[in-house]
């Protein structure tokens, strides 16, 4: 067993549904959940989950029956359930957040039914923390035909989320992707997060391989901080970490630990975003965990404390390498090693 008691380590459930394309059904959440906990590195296992609130793992429109059965799934197997996607991208029924009309409307009523859920959650006792993850549901093209006026409609439906979030006791964490408009660079991130203004509920959620590619200024080359050719250079690497870190660790509120090998992928209908590697893959860039302690130290090195859970993020595979166990005793094996680095125990 290792020393640190925090951040709990949780397996990400979205990687069976998220990124499929027609020759990749999804992966059932008992699957996921069986493989979870069947996960174990020298006795030390997975403590929970993050769940992705959409068909065909959990509805959005569960009833309260269907929670109770949930906490009892999740909970039955020994695991904790800490944050979860609100399903607000227009292929799952949400809306853009830039949509001031029907798409805002859906865009919220995933973010209240998504809290409710949580909340719910919660009450059952098989949830003691996370957040509830949102994105812009928007593409880059559509908001650089107005980048201030596009953003400044973001930040309202921001800040209506934000208002529906914190009556249910709920944080908002927006996950910083190339993909998604006006939160497709460091800096844009920022901006927005700064037209919503609203610090106490809206965080950032940090994932390793998306944010190589914010340093590498994928579809924003004006805010780019180191070129590919320089991804081998770990100084260098570590110098344009340090530039976003710097700029986005007081926002952070969730943290993916994932690897990247410098490179986009896009699969289904999820748009080109950053590829994620398996841990083992000699190919990443990333080293995994020292460039977590990027994200959840602070600038003299104790622990933020602001993350009481870490996850992994591993969308985009193939089944093959989703339904092996040594995919899952791999990824609990870098996991532990990051808690190990920059974990605290109370």
């Amino acid at each position: 067993m290792d020393g640190n008691a925090f951040p709990k380590l949780h397996n990400a459930m979205w990687p069976g549904l998220v990124g499929k394309g027609e020759e990749e059904p999804p992966i059932a959440l008992d699957k996921m959940l069986d493989m979870t906990a069947a996960a174990e590195v020298d006795g030390t296992k997975f403590d929970g989950v993050d769940l992705f609130l959409a068909d065909p793992h959990t509805s959005i429109d569960v009833d309260d029956d269907g929670i109770k059965a949930l906490a009892d799934n999740v909970g039955g197997r020994g695991l904790s359930i800490g944050s979860a996607v609100a399903p607000v991208w227009p292929p799952v029924g949400g809306g853009s957040a830039m949509d001031e009309g029907e798409g805002r409307t859906a865009f919220l009523a995933a973010v209240e039914k998504a809290c409710k859920i949580m909340g719910r959650l919660r009450d059952l006792g098989v949830r003691q923390g996370g957040v509830v993850r949102i994105d812009t549901a928007t593409g880059v093209s559509e908001w650089a035909e107005d980048p201030a006026g596009n953003t400044a409609k973001m930040a309202e439906t921001f800040r209506q989320a934000c208002d529906i979030a914190a009556d249910h006791g709920e944080r908002l964490a927006a996950e910083g992707e190339i993909c998604w408009g006006g939160m497709h660079s460091w800096k844009h991130m920022v901006e927005l997060f700064e037209a919503v203004d609203r610090p106490d509920v809206l965080g950032f959620q940090a994932d390793l391989a998306h944010t190589m590619l914010y340093a590498m200024g994928y579809n924003a080359p004006e805010h780019a901080l180191i070129s590919a050719d320089q991804l081998d250079d770990q100084a260098a690497l570590d110098d344009a970490l340090g530039t976003i870190t710097d700029a986005l660790r007081p926002w952070t509120i969730d943290f993916h630990v994932a690897q990247n090998d410098g490179t986009v992928h896009g699969s289904g209908s999820h748009d080109k975003t950053g590829r994620h590697c398996m841990a083992t893959d000699p190919n990443g860039k990333l080293d995994v965990v020292k460039h977590s302690g990027f994200w959840l130290n602070n600038a003299d090195g104790t622990p933020t404390k602001a993350m009481r859970h870490i996850c992994w993020d591993g969308c985009m595979f193939p089944n093959a390498v989703l339904e092996d166990q040594q995919t899952w005793n791999d990824i609990l094996a870098t996991m532990i090693k990051v808690r190990d680095a920059h974990g605290w125990s109370e």
